[in-house]
């Protein structure tokens, strides 16, 4: 499946494209070398390490070319007072009596943990298109979806922060 990626995601992509081919690659390489030309491979742990780091390099590589190859740009411009990509939103579960506010990202920079949640996510889904005030159901494989309202909304925009997320 293609991933949805805006314009910043795609400058944030080649640019680690860019570091690992023009600045990791040389660097690995010659480590690679040195680690060779330490002698008998076959109790080298520098050389399988730095064998290792350098096929990861590559590995990284070969992947975010995917994604840019099959990648679909997706817009993340803000309509004034509309949940869009990369909005802050503040919403309550009042089945649980819980608020909880997020930020929506694009899934390459979706981190849970840090209030990141994905467009491509249940809530995420529900929550874009919509306004402060209404009310969304989260439709939850299996079944079991449940109602939030929309307290609060910032329309920010992406950040240095949103990093790309490792494999």
């Amino acid at each position: 499946m293609a991933e949805q990626l805006t314009k910043s995601d795609i400058k944030k992509i080649q640019a680690e494209i860019d570091d690992r081919i023009l600045v990791q690659r040389p660097k690995l390489i010659a480590d690679l070398k040195e680690a060779r030309a330490q002698g008998d491979l076959s109790e080298n742990f520098e050389y399988y390490a730095a064998k290792r780091a350098k096929n990861q390099n590559e590995s990284r590589i070969r992947y975010l070319e995917n994604m840019l190859k099959n990648a679909i740009e997706v817009d993340d411009s803000t309509t004034d007072g509309v949940v869009s990509l990369n909005d802050t939103v503040t919403f309550f579960i009042p089945e649980d009596d819980f608020e909880e506010t997020v930020k929506i990202v694009t899934s390459i920079r979706g981190n849970s943990l840090r209030g990141k949640i994905s467009n491509e996510s249940p809530v995420g889904k529900a929550l874009l298109g919509h306004k402060v005030g209404d009310v969304c159901t989260v439709e939850v494989p299996g079944g079991d979806n449940y109602d939030i309202k929309i307290t609060a909304l910032d329309q920010t925009s992406d950040d240095e922060e949103d990093t790309i997320r490792k494999f």
